[in-house]
């Protein structure tokens, strides 16, 4: 009995606050605007549709918030993604190059190495094995140069 009682009291209290609630909105400058409007004559006119839309729009609101979410955070996250892959690439571009680099400097040291140790070598070498050589071209040399001057002597 204590339950219908305090039920029955609560029942005028909530229709109260519901109806003071609906003419506090209705006296709102942007609900009275929209009710002024075509759509709104024809909403007021037809409150289960209405309903329908308020309810459709509530309810739609949470997937399409999350989809749009979804979409920016999938766009932020490609983009931030397609940096991180640019970077990655010149950076291991930049090591390749940097490498090979590397490579062509210690290959054109150990030629030039090579190359002079021939350059400086080679003559020394070719003069102690084929003195004979040197010997027939010093008397060569003064053989041509006995003959010129004797040739300046007539």
């Amino acid at each position: 009995m204590q339950q219908s009682s305090s039920s029955s009291r609560l029942m005028p209290k909530l229709w109260e606050r519901w109806t003071s609630l609906v003419k506090n909105l209705q006296e709102d400058p942007w609900v009275a605007r929209l009710m002024t409007t075509r759509i709104g004559q024809y909403v007021s006119s037809h409150p289960f549709l209405a309903l329908t839309l308020l309810m459709f729009s509530i309810m739609a609101a949470l997937p399409v918030g999350i989809f749009f979410t979804f979409a920016l955070v999938t766009a932020i996250v490609s983009a931030t993604g397609f940096v991180f892959v640019e970077v990655i690439l010149l950076i291991v571009g930049g090591l390749t190059l940097l490498s090979i680099l590397v490579g062509i400097a210690l290959f054109s040291l150990l030629v030039s190495v090579v190359v002079n140790a021939f350059i400086s070598s080679i003559p020394s070498q070719l003069k102690n094995y084929y003195t004979h050589w040197a010997k027939n071209a010093v008397n060569q040399a003064q053989k041509t140069e006995n003959e010129t001057s004797g040739l300046k002597e007539l």
